[in-house]
């Protein structure tokens, strides 16, 4: 029949997923943050950055891990490097460097240097080296604002002024992308409504198309509930938990260790693709399972509000957008799987030639992180 070997082409799909997921690491690439102190006569940016994508000339605007990148075993070599020759590294390619940090007062690009570097200890090359970089421009005289910017392939930007209270600008750009004109001895102020619409676009990215480990627990709630209603009961327990650790966690009340909470996160999507190959569980159980994994899941969302380094007196919108763009996201991945099964649902090979195989990718792929992210 037609219909069954769409459920092994899902198959297909999925064991092509696992494939893809063998290749991720840790080695993820976080936003570059500056806090920005304009005075009458130079500018300076204390830089929270990655020192190492740049070095090896990784194209931060087109990967989202290091391992995706040709330039994979510079990018190691570097992250096992010890702080005294990074440094060295670092001002060596100083000229090439600085192009890709754009400071411009009408039109006119300054070219910044280098006010002092901090570098941590190597660490566990695994997980991402974050250094403090100071770098600093004189201006030109008159009273024309400035405008800051990373260049193509820097990745992403979020640039903070420091001395404003709860109102100071802070924007998230893309590489290539520049803020709006900022004063000199002043503050420009933002609404919380524009730090809100904002996060609510972070939030969605990370399901939609950055957060695979959340996509394929989703999936796996959708292939197991066969009613929209208990898929529904299901998505709002998940909502309801991950909500409430993400304000736990983000808010310092709780700290769990990533090193924890990750694999636990790739066990929960093992423990749902099996269940759903199993067929066992009654709905009102599944559901206390699944806000308990939810709890789970919240504390990886909470990670990367950290990453942003939200400023404390937008935290409260920033917190709300945020999660409003994960379930935005949510639903998003539940309408496509819908778009490409809804019309087998009610067949009765579904489950046997489309819910099992993809719960079994679902499985695959969790089994894998979970040796990943505890072993490797």
């Amino acid at each position: 029949m037609v219909f069954p070997m769409l459920g092994r082409a899902l198959a297909l799909s999925m064991a092509l997923m696992v494939t893809f997921a063998a290749d991720l690491r840790a080695h993820e690439i976080r936003p570059t943050i500056a806090d920005i102190d304009i005075g009458p006569d130079e500018v300076t940016l204390t830089l929270r950055i990655t020192l190492e994508t740049l070095l090896a000339g990784i194209d931060l605007d087109r990967v989202q891990d290091t391992n995706d990148a040709p330039e994979a075993a510079i990018y190691d070599s570097l992250r096992a490097m010890d702080q005294g020759p990074l440094e060295a590294a670092l001002r060596a390619d100083w000229p090439r460097l600085s192009q890709g940090f754009l400071i411009e007062v009408e039109g006119q690009r300054l070219s910044p240097e280098i006010a002092g570097v901090s570098i941590p200890a190597p660490g566990e090359i695994e997980l991402p080296r974050d250094s403090i970089l100071t770098i600093r421009a004189a201006l030109p005289p008159g009273e024309a604002g400035v405008r800051l910017g990373l260049a193509p392939g820097y990745g992403s930007f979020i640039p903070r002024q420091i001395g404003g209270g709860a109102d100071a600008y802070e924007g998230f750009l893309n590489g290539g992308e520049m803020t709006p004109e900022l004063p000199r001895g002043g503050i420009l102020t933002e609404a919380a409504g524009a730090v809100f619409l904002r996060y609510i676009v972070v939030g969605f990215e990370h399901i939609v198309p950055l957060g695979l480990d959340h996509i394929l627990f989703v999936l796996g709630l959708y292939f197991f509930a066969s009613r929209a209603g208990a898929l529904l009961w299901q998505v709002s327990a998940f909502t309801l938990a991950h909500t409430i650790t993400l304000a736990l966690a983000a808010t310092g009340v709780v700290k769990i260790p990533a090193s924890i909470v990750e694999p636990l996160i790739a066990a929960s999507i093992v423990y749902v693709g099996v269940e759903n190959i199993l067929g066992r569980g009654t709905m009102r159980g599944r559901t206390a399972l699944v806000f308990g994994f939810g709890l789970l899941h919240g504390l990886g969302f909470a990670s990367v509000l950290g990453d942003y380094g939200i400023a404390s007196g937008r935290f409260v919108p920033a917190l709300l957008g945020f999660n409003i763009g994960v379930e935005i996201g949510q639903l998003a991945v539940i309408a496509i799987a819908f778009a490409v099964t809804g019309w087998f649902i009610a067949r009765p090979w579904y489950r046997r030639a489309i819910a099992i195989p993809a719960s079994l990718g679902i499985s695959l792929i969790g089994a894998y992180w979970v040796v990943e992210r505890t072993l490797l």
